[in-house]
């Protein structure tokens, strides 16, 4: 029996570069050491230019697809998170894990994010949006807008990206245009959010495992030791994360309701993150989610995936027979 030939992606001209290949290799190892039988594991490498490689040989995008049954993404950020990556595939009718191309644009852009999930009863900080060129133009005076009309402390990000590139919480006046210029450095456009304190939680959800159509693993509390939940604390061991978390059992089971909703409300597909910040009084509030959730070691999935009795090379090769099933 032939092996199904698995390619995975990694790399990419987006700033998550080095998490990409971090998730990508532990994708590759898990296959490989596991699977040996029933996959062919190609390493698909996308350099930062965009240039495609195999066996460290650079080659046309239309001709590595050809030379897969099945595509692995474990790409981030632009290009592979954004649903360029999934166009590019469903154009060529390649089966891939993740997220389709709208649910992928969607869920990256957190202004359009928020207004979906808020239509759904999930609540939202306070928002606005600004385009990157704007401030630019005069980041002086926006600044002086903005901390005379928006609730201080803000948050003040991209509004598109991940692992926390390009985000600072501002409390004085003399912070805010250095971090609108910081933010609109990695997008066209800039969310200012208002600053909510309280505890940072995270959800994933898996489609069809475990005999349930989305299943909830086990909510992490994180404690980062910085202000907020940085890329340090993400991928540099500079936080704590507790799974199963401390919460209540009623929190735990609002957490898992809230990603199942994320999840559905947004169309996405196999498996996603959300995050979350809980209040002491206003409860919970949604802040962002990963379609393409990282899979290092150091990443969230594996950790709760952990606490269930599961491996990343099951989570895999489950993802991977869903891509197929689905196509």
């Amino acid at each position: 029996m032939a092996k199904t030939r698995v390619g995975v992606l990694r790399g990419g001209p987006s700033s998550e570069f080095d998490v990409s290949l971090k998730t990508g290799g532990a994708i590759l190892s898990a296959l490989r050491d596991n699977f040996s039988d029933e996959y062919q594991v190609i390493d698909i490498f996308i350099d930062q230019k965009g240039i495609w490689h195999i066996d460290g040989i650079a080659i046309k995008p239309e001709q590595a697809i050809h030379r897969v049954d099945v595509m692995f993404n474990a790409l981030h950020g632009a290009y592979g998170e954004d649903g360029k990556i999934q166009g590019f595939l469903e154009m060529h009718s390649v089966p891939y894990t993740g997220s389709e191309s709208l649910a992928s644009a969607v869920g990256m852009n957190k202004t359009m994010t928020n207004q979906v999930l808020a239509r759904h009863g999930i609540k939202i900080p306070l928002s606005r949006e600004i385009p990157s060129v704007d401030i630019r133009q005069n980041p002086e005076a926006l600044a002086r807008e903005i901390f005379t009309s928006f609730p201080i402390p803000a948050v003040i990000k991209p509004v598109s990206g991940g692992s926390s590139h390009g985000v600072s919480i501002v409390r004085r006046h003399a912070d805010v245009a250095p971090a609108l210029l910081k933010a609109a450095e990695h997008d066209r456009a800039v969310l200012i959010q208002e600053f909510i304190s309280g505890i940072e939680a995270t959800c994933g959800i898996i489609e069809n495992f475990r005999n349930e159509p989305l299943y909830a693993l086990p909510p992490i509390e994180i404690r980062p030791d910085a202000e907020f939940f940085d890329f340090d604390a993400k991928y540099k061991g500079k936080s704590k994360e507790i799974v199963p978390a401390t919460f209540s059992h009623q929190l735990k089971k609002d957490l898992e309701t809230l990603s199942r909703t994320v999840h559905s409300a947004l169309g996405l597909r196999h498996y996603s993150r959300s995050d979350f910040i809980i209040h002491p009084r206003r409860g919970i509030y949604f802040l962002e989610v990963n379609t393409l959730p990282g899979l290092t070691n150091e990443s969230l999935i594996p950790k709760a995936l952990r606490a269930v009795g599961g491996t990343l090379h099951q989570f895999a090769d489950h993802l991977i027979k869903l891509a197929i099933k689905l196509s």
